[in-house]
């Protein structure tokens, strides 16, 4: 049986989590669009997850679009006493598949609805605005739709608020209008833009949750990282997620996966310990063009 809390936990919201979670992201067809390809084998994912001691999951409406969520609703609900359900609103679908922003205060309102519907929740636990596309980052005030999800807070649809794709001063003006619990940007062992970010935020109890953990569209691929994992007798991708555990006690990490096997796997990262002697060297890799 997997100890997935020996990774360690922090706080979310209210709450305080297990640092290993889990990206529903995954579950929906391809591309994130359409229904999974095994309805049966994305419960049983789900249901393995929360087993194994998950009690964050990462979804968004926009994900399928509801696919995501209406799979969770059907696999989880009633939903254990505990579990943190994180959603994310600022993007819609278009029939092509394509991501389309939508920060009107309709568009996140009705987002909002959405999520509570095909969650099936009287209230969403944390919602995070999408600044941005799923990498790049703009700075620009975000007064307006963060002060809409405010709203919806006020009204008791929202618990806490979290900010996705942001930069540092875009947070320090989300903090005049509300509290912050959570920001997720891209970031795994190769792309460290957000190193002194993190940090920050760490002071500040404040939990970074890093998207594409393991690369995202393009899987990490490093010769030191191989040669770490062989020597640790562990797989690359265990290596990855144990050096971001390593790397911020704030750091909560979502990496998805419609396999069960592949599930296991990422999980057991929760007991790997890197040594230190070789966290230099798998530092580099994001110092090293093309990794």
């Amino acid at each position: 049986m997997i100890d997935i809390s020996t990774a360690g936990r922090f706080q979310l919201g209210d709450r305080i989590v297990n640092r290993l979670g889990y990206g529903a992201m995954q579950l929906a067809g391809p591309g994130v669009f359409g229904p999974p390809r095994d309805h049966d084998a994305a419960l049983a994912v789900l249901r393995a997850a929360v087993a194994s001691g998950v009690d964050h999951i990462d979804t968004s409406d926009f994900y399928g679009p509801h696919v995501t969520n209406q799979l969770i609703r059907e696999a989880l609900r009633p939903y254990p006493e505990g579990l943190t359900i994180v959603t994310k609103v600022g993007a819609v679908r278009g029939a092509d598949a394509s991501w389309i922003p939508a920060l009107a205060p309709a568009d996140l309102t009705s987002a909002v609805q959405d999520n509570l519907r095909n969650l099936g929740v009287d209230a969403l636990d944390v919602v995070n605005l999408r600044v941005s596309g799923n990498t790049g980052r703009s700075e620009g005030s975000i007064e307006n739709p963060l002060s809409v999800l405010a709203e919806l807070k006020k009204q008791g649809l929202i618990q806490h608020i979290g900010l996705s794709n942001v930069t540092p001063r875009q947070i320090a003006e989300a903090q005049s209008i509300s509290e912050i619990v959570c920001v997720q940007n891209f970031y795994n062992i190769a792309h460290r833009n957000d190193d002194g970010f993190i940090d920050s935020l760490a002071e500040r109890r404040i939990a970074y949750v890093p998207f594409s953990p393991l690369g995202g569209v393009a899987p990490l691929q490093s010769s030191a990282l191989d040669a770490v994992a062989a020597a640790l007798e562990a797989t690359p991708t265990q290596v990855a997620l144990a050096w971001l555990l390593q790397r911020a006690p704030n750091i909560l990490l979502i990496p998805g996966t419609s396999s069960l096997e592949h599930l296991r796997l990422n999980l057991q990262a929760a007991a790997l310990r890197i040594p230190s002697e070789v966290i230099p060297d798998l530092d580099a890799i994001g110092r090293t063009p093309g990794h």
